[in-house]
């Protein structure tokens, strides 16, 4: 066991603060973080702020390689060393997604902020709800809406996640891009996105301008300059530019980390009955009507496309639905007061305040209306007729589709037979009731009964809770209970999935945030119309970790051409059910947002009356998404963005095999001041990392009594980390204890590992010191310097690290350090030699700055002389023209135009003096400011002071 004077020196290098483009920064965050070591990821974490001057970076890696990962490391070591104002900006489809990521694979608490939560707290009197001591998670329309309260906080990092949503930013009408990027100027920003560039170059003059202004000049000069890359020496130059700026990983490049499985397409078509039939033809010419009293103007367009939706799921999810309308028409008619919210009425459809968000219009305000005669009678018939739809729904007991379920089930379990799969099934729907009825239809066979479980957006059944109850129970005094019942629900029912259940059936709720990777059979029974929303699905099974290849079921109504047009362009064009990866890159970044997709898909099932109409409709959308984009482009994509495989691929042999290094040392470290600090009042098992606490030693909440295991895949146990309070509370004790100076006789012959590097001092003895030094320039770095002395030589960095490895056989009080005054001389050469290993790298980040500016300034310069040049071809067009001109009047007339362009001429030169310097002075400021914090501040602690003898 180590002595206390090791437990400080431990204590101190497992907080201390690396520079930005070290490993090391980053083994902290990696070592708490429940996710695998994928080099790649760290790599691009350590890019996005390689330089300590860099204002954020394109995390651009193909899809499936896991940008999440990546920016969530980048979270957690902000949060780690105290920056907590953190935005995550993401489509609000994947806002759940990320908020239970960053708890389940971080230990990262965060909160949605949309309309509801907002309002909350304004009504609390908070200011500025954006401030937060959490992770911020909003969408683009309410990042864009409230971008007055977002540009007033002081973010540390901010994360947009499918950046290519604002590509278009550098256009002006471009309003939700150009509100986000004007209101996080300043702020440090990384954009993920596998499709910076799709069909324009422009695109990534967009997404660069979001992080960094100097980067290029302004969006006329970037024209005149790389639109075309005519040359080859400006195709270099658009490289290096976005070099530091843009980093892409590519599938092929990581296939020695990564086992990728394939998706398997399974079609399973459907005649509806001639009831079922009947009632969708009904209700959806009711739907296509004109002018409607139960469905106000200002959600028409958002609860036409739910009808549909649960009319396209099961008779039992419309039943329900179309008679809580009747009712609620029937009671504003009769002046009983009514909700003018919906939400009553879709509670059982998960995504309706998603989408309520999505199609908001403006607020519903309440008004008292008044009906003609004509119009009461004309109320009367549409709730009369809304109540012969429910009527005929509820007397329709089986549905065709859910009939062919089984099969589809049977089907489906064959596949994983053949490749030894678990035999496991998801099964989405759209509709909560459609979840109760599918329950009721499956248990009925003796295959399947008591092997269904349900999951949901409430989660509140007696079933639910008493698997939940037994969860608790089982996992009572380990981590995996989080303390916040909705994610422990969730967490309880996929447990019971997978070691009880056979088939779980979920809803929208489902797709968000969990991990399904022990299942291999993905069953759409209700199949979205938003794409992003199928990938998403589909993402719970086919993603990193599934060791089998995913089937994915689709239903095919062979009744509705609609519908059969709608499978066939998210098959072909979107290519979303087979391959290794479904929807490509090109593709899924073709999507400016799946909900606008979605919008015009009920667009053609609102206003298509035939199948003419319908067909005609579907062939112009299948037109505008474009299954690649264009050749040339993607040529250039690959040139600008993509290194050779060969350097790539040796740099992330290198990553990991230095992060493997520091990993195990940091463990190491944890576990021996743990065994210290903790001896009298736990039991260790060195060999499984495991240790029962008995007593609680510290004043300190949420530290719990029981097993701890310094293990990620620990399930009975604490998962202890360097950030739990635990773990804390010990770190902090070792680095405030006070320590004299001491002899301490360190045992060579004791350790179990040959030390030949210090075979030459056994028997002999010296002094040894170790300070903190703190730097702070460009930013803040801290080292811990050893400095040690034997009787004829001083000590090398790694030899008094080794020396400091070994068990201390005895200790001693000293009074008198041994040669003292060369080890202060050690130590004041030592810190030099790091100072100057400082001051030389960060002279390096001022050089690529320096050069990045001047390439702005020549840029702006380009810019205004592109300008001049157009004005002086304009002239020479007019002199050309007047030369030819015949009367004498054309000639005057050509002369005041060629002297009115000739004066705009001289003040476009005058212009281009006077921004010229504009241009040096915006220059030097920025200069200036680098400069400052170039300056350093240095401050040294003492640690200890000890002697030593080697035996």
């Amino acid at each position: 066991m180590i002595n206390q004077y090791q437990a400080k020196y431990y204590a101190f290098e497992l907080t201390k603060r690396c520079p930005s483009d070290s490993v090391e920064k980053l083994s902290a965050t990696l070592m708490d973080a429940k996710v695998d070591l994928n080099p790649h990821q760290i790599e691009a974490a350590l890019f996005a702020f390689n330089s300590p001057l860099s204002k954020g970076a394109i995390l651009a890696d193909e899809v499936g390689l896991g940008k999440t990962i990546e920016a969530g490391i980048l979270l957690s070591q902000h949060w780690a060393v105290g920056k907590r104002k953190l935005l995550i900006i993401c489509p609000s489809s994947l806002r759940k997604q990320w908020n239970q990521e960053l708890m389940d694979k971080f230990y990262l608490p965060s909160l949605i902020l949309e309309t509801k939560s907002f309002n909350q707290f304004k009504k609390n009197d908070v200011f500025n709800p954006f401030e937060q001591n959490q992770i911020v998670i909003t969408s683009y329309n309410f990042a864009s809406n409230k971008s007055d309260f977002l540009s007033l906080v002081n973010w540390d990092l901010v994360i947009i996640d499918e950046a290519h949503k604002l590509r278009n930013v550098y256009r002006p009408n471009n309003k939700i891009g150009n509100n986000i990027k004007n209101a996080l100027e300043l702020r440090k920003k990384v954009l993920l996105t596998a499709t910076p560039l799709q069909n324009s170059l422009l695109e990534l003059f967009g997404l660069v301008s979001i992080i960094d202004e100097f980067t290029f000049g302004d969006i006329k000069s970037f024209k005149s300059q790389f639109s075309r890359l005519n040359n080859e020496e400006d195709f270099d130059d658009l490289k290096e530019r976005l070099k530091p700026i843009c980093k892409r990983n590519l599938r092929r490049q990581v296939q020695e980390y990564i086992n990728y499985t394939n998706r398997i397409p399974l079609t399973i078509n459907f005649t509806p009955s001639k009831d079922e039939q009947l009632l969708y033809d009904m209700v959806s010419e009711y739907l296509q009507r004109e002018s409607l009293y139960a469905l106000p103007n200002s959600q028409r367009h958002l609860i036409t496309l739910i009808l549909r939706k649960l009319l396209a799921s099961s008779t039992h999810a419309i039943a329900k639905t179309i008679g809580s309308l009747a009712v609620k028409l029937d009671n504003k008619l009769k002046k009983i007061k009514v909700n003018q919210s919906f939400d009553d009425i879709f509670e059982d459809y998960d995504t309706y305040e998603e989408l309520e968000e999505e199609y908001y219009e403006n607020d519903v305000v309440e008004e008292e209306e008044f009906y003609s005669d004509e119009e009461i009678k004309a109320i009367e018939n549409e709730v009369e007729e809304l109540f012969t739809f429910r009527d005929l729904a509820e007397n329709i007991v089986h549905n065709a589709k859910g009939e062919k379920l089984k099969t589809a089930l049977e089907q489906g379990f064959d596949k994983l037979r053949e490749f030894k799969a678990n035999e496991k099934a998801i099964i989405f729907t759209e509709s909560q009731r459609t979840q109760y009825y599918l329950k009721e239809l499956l248990e009925q066979s003796e295959d399947y009964k008591g092997k269904v479980v349900l999951f949901n957006g409430q989660n509140n059944t007696p079933e639910i809770n008493e698997i939940y109850q037994s969860w608790i129970a089982k996992h009572k005094g380990t981590d995996v209970i989080s303390g916040a019942k909705s994610a422990d629900t969730r967490a309880a029912i996929v447990e019971h999935f997978r070691n009880e259940a056979k088939i779980m059936i979920a809803t929208e709720a489902a797709a968000e945030g969990i991990n399904l990777q022990f299942c291999s059979l993905l069953i759409n029974y209700d199949l979205p119309w938003n794409p992003q929303r199928i990938e998403q699905r589909i993402g719970r099974c086919h993603r990193y970790g599934q060791k089998f290849d995913v089937v994915v079921v689709n239903f095919v109504n062979t009744n509705n051409a609609a519908d059969q047009r709608v499978f066939e362009i998210l098959n072909e064009k979107f290519k979303l059910f087979d391959g290794v990866f479904g929807a490509s890159d090109e593709v899924l970044g073709s999507i400016e947002s799946g909900i606008d997709f979605e919008k015009k898909i009920a667009e053609i099932y609102q206003y298509c009356r035939t199948n003419e109409e319908i067909n005609l409709a579907f062939d112009k959308l299948k037109e505008e998404f474009k299954e690649d984009i264009d050749v040339e482009y993607k040529k250039t994509r690959q040139k600008l963005l993509e290194n050779f495989d060969e350097e790539v691929i040796e740099k992330l042999k290198v990553t990991l095999n230095d992060s493997e290094i520091y990993l195990n040392k940091y463990q190491q470290w944890l576990w021996k001041i743990t065994k210290l600090a903790l001896k009298e009042v736990a039991n260790f098992d060195d060999n499984k990392f495991l240790f029962q606490l008995n007593k609680n030693p510290y004043n300190v909440p949420n530290i719990n009594t029981g097993r701890y295991q310094l293990n990620k895949e620990a399930e009975s146990a604490y998962f202890y980390r360097l950030g739990h309070p635990l773990a804390q509370s010990i770190i902090n004790y070792f680095k405030e204890i006070n320590l004299e100076n001491s002899t301490l006789t360190f045992d060579y012959t004791g350790t179990k590992t040959n030390i030949a590097l210090l075979e030459k001092y056994i028997g002999k003895k010296g002094s040894l010191q170790i300070n903190q030094v703190t730097v702070s320039a460009l930013e803040e770095e801290d080292y811990i310097v050893l400095s040690g002395v034997s009787e004829d030589t001083r000590l090398t960095k790694e030899e008094c690290e080794r020396l400091l490895s070994l068990p201390v056989k005895e200790q001693i009080t000293t009074y008198e350090i041994y040669k003292e005054s060369i080890l202060e001389n050690t130590f004041d050469k030592n810190k030099a030699t790091i100072l100057k290993q400082i001051e030389n790298r960060n002279a390096a980040f001022f050089d690529e700055e320096l050069e990045k500016l001047d390439k702005w300034s020549d840029d702006k310069r380009n810019s205004l002389k592109v300008t001049l040049k157009e004005l002086e071809e304009e002239i020479k067009d007019l002199k050309r023209i007047s030369r030819l001109s015949q009367s004498l009047p054309e000639k005057l007339s050509m002369r005041k135009k060629l002297k009115d362009k000739e004066q705009k001429r001289d003040e476009a030169w005058r212009q281009y003096e006077i921004e010229g310097r504009k241009i040096e002075e915006e220059k030097d400021k920025i200069i200036d400011i680098v400069e400052a914090k170039l300056q350093q501040k240095i401050e040294s602690k003492l640690l200890f002071k000890i002697n030593w003898e080697l035996i």
